[in-house]
């Protein structure tokens, strides 16, 4: 039996496209695809791939395009299950145990009953993902998931298998209704598979020249076209460049928002050197690019852009 989308979701795959495509998110087939199928069936999609390859957006866009709530769980080294799920606001906690003394006779039992109470929680991503949301269920994004340690991701298992989180003072709280869950990597370290398994998996690499000229169309559609085309070609040539971090579309996008904030309307080696800093982040891969080598590459982009 076909399992029926839920309510709001796309019902196709090229729907899926023309969703994304609309928010200016222009995706290949094969990650449209498993979007749609994460969305049909409810089930957590993991992306991994270089940074800057648009991972993180596809996040936004899809909250944007549901009109649902976009929770985002920002990883990073040390993260725990208090920073996640949920904290006790003990400032108010002193205060309330404060004013109950100076009222005199508190009762300590039915103080300790209430100090542990969702008036003194303080709310963290995981917790306001499986809370009920105007819309719908929200998109929770696990952002650079590998930035955290191995005892995190165990802790993300419960959540991700059985959309619940346990807070020991309060019980277990689970979601009405599954979150659109969307887990990102860098790939800094490897992800155990414990946590792939429960998820649908996509490498998010590098866009061909023609998807990524779509791309800045979409995302900068002021620029004109023979701009546009030089910008593209310079960056999927630098590319095959060795460099310690190549860039991503997210610099392409940048970059061609520089040079139109520059009234550019053609490179040249004097306005690749002065705005490098845009599409490189490391002075060893800048330096590499000053001097000849900039034009080099740009010569031969001019030679692959000429009409035959």
């Amino acid at each position: 039996m076909t399992e029926i989308p839920p309510p709001g979701v796309p019902q196709s795959i090229d729907a899926v496209e023309q969703m994304l495509a609309a928010e200016g998110y222009v995706a290949a087939r094969a990650l449209s695809t498993v979007v749609f199928l994460a969305l049909r069936l409810g089930r957590p999609l993991f992306l991994e791939g270089e940074a800057g390859v648009g991972k993180t957006e596809i996040a936004k866009v899809i909250a944007r395009a549901l009109g649902r709530r976009l929770i985002r769980l920002q990883c990073y080294e040390g993260l725990d299950a208090a920073s996640a799920v949920a904290e006790w606001n003990f400032a108010a906690q002193m205060v309330a145990i404060r004013t109950a003394e100076a009222a005199g006779g508190a009762d300590r039992d039915l103080l300790k009953t209430e100090l542990f109470t969702e008036d003194f929680l303080i709310e963290r991503p995981l917790l306001a993902a499986m809370r009920p949301q105007p819309g719908g269920p929200p998109v929770l994004l696990i952002d650079e998931l590998d930035r955290t340690d191995e005892p995190f991701e165990a802790y993300l298992l419960e959540a991700l298998s059985d959309f619940q989180v346990t807070i020991p003072e309060l019980g277990t709280v689970r979601a009405p209704s599954p979150p659109i869950v969307i887990l990102t990597s860098n790939r800094t370290r490897e992800v155990h598979d414990a946590l792939k398994r429960r998820c649908l998996y996509h490498w998010v690499d590098y866009p061909t020249a023609e998807r990524e000229q779509q791309i800045l169309t979409a995302r900068c559609p002021e620029a004109q076209e023979a701009l546009s085309r030089e910008i593209v070609a310079f960056v999927q040539k630098l590319r095959t460049e060795d460099l310690f971090k190549k860039p991503g579309v997210a610099e392409t996008i940048d970059w061609a928002k520089c040079l139109l904030a520059l009234d550019v309307i053609s490179l040249t080696p004097e306005v690749i050197a002065d705005t490098l800093g845009a599409i490189l982040k490391y002075q060893d891969d800048i330096q590499k690019l000053q001097g000849s080598a900039a034009k080099r590459l740009l010569d031969d982009i001019r030679k692959d852009l000429a009409p035959a």
